[in-house]
């Protein structure tokens, strides 16, 4: 009964990324051990259900590790935690692999990323960029807005 509070500084935190609904999602899953420990195990689910689900092991990394998440496209995923990156699709959660490097046509669209907020693990979704305001024109041109004639 002593070492009883201690059992109980271990968590299991979890977060998702609704792609298209709950359905269709990617879920990073956080394990940490005893409270003295500075590192914790994560690993990633992918589902697009009722088709398939499948969780793979990220590996361990530290307590406030922040996993970003990058779409280049036809439902693949790549997941960057620190200098460690990964690809997960989600066609048949089946794919996953570990990264040697960033790939050549890049990390696609950011997503966003699962980061720890306070004591949640928590899916932060990208700012998206909004458009630049359009040009004002030079001295001496006409302008082109459809409202001015």
């Amino acid at each position: 009964m002593a070492l009883l509070p201690l059992l109980a500084a271990c968590t299991d935190l979890r977060a998702t990324f609704e792609i298209k609904g709950s359905a269709h999602a990617l879920s990073l899953i956080r394990v940490t051990g005893m409270f003295w420990e500075k590192t914790a195990e994560y690993s990633i689910v992918a589902a697009r259900m009722p088709d398939c689900m499948r969780r793979h092991a990220l590996g361990k990394a530290a307590l406030k590790a922040r996993v970003e998440v990058y779409s280049p496209g036809n439902d693949a995923w790549i997941l960057r935690q620190g200098k460690q990156m990964y690809v997960v699709e989600t066609r048949t959660c089946e794919g996953f692999a570990k990264l040697d490097k960033e790939p050549d046509s890049g990390l696609g669209v950011p997503m966003g990323a699962f980061e720890m907020r306070g004591s949640e693990l928590v899916f932060t979704p990208a700012v998206k960029a909004e458009p630049p305001p359009a040009a004002a024109p030079a001295p001496g041109e006409p302008a082109t807005d459809a409202t001015q004639s």
